[in-house]
């Protein structure tokens, strides 16, 4: 069943965002049931909404290269970060696995 996951980081930059972003290499080497990724800035820090096949495939993709990334990049602090079963989804550009 499609999650999404909603994530707000305190204390965040866009630069330690961009060097995980390009450690963890999502964009490059898609991870298995990623689907759609947005992030974007508040005077708080960072905010994430992703659109997965499986709550399991997020966990997989955090334990495996997201916070290996994270901790070589040295960004501080934990995420708060909500993951809720999808009961509707309009983009005209997604397609389900």
């Amino acid at each position: 069943m499609p999650v999404v996951m909603i994530m707000q980081w305190e204390g965040v930059s866009p630069e330690q965002y961009e060097a995980v972003r390009k450690e963890a290499n999502w964009e490059g080497n898609r991870p298995k049931g990623g689907n759609f990724h947005v992030a974007s800035f508040s005077p708080k820090g960072l905010h994430v909404t992703d659109l997965w096949d499986s709550a399991g495939d997020f966990q997989q993709f955090v334990e495996t290269r997201l916070m290996p990334a994270v901790a070589k990049v040295g960004v501080k602090g934990q995420p708060v970060t909500q993951i809720h079963p999808v009961h509707a989804i309009y983009a005209p550009a997604y397609r389900p696995a």
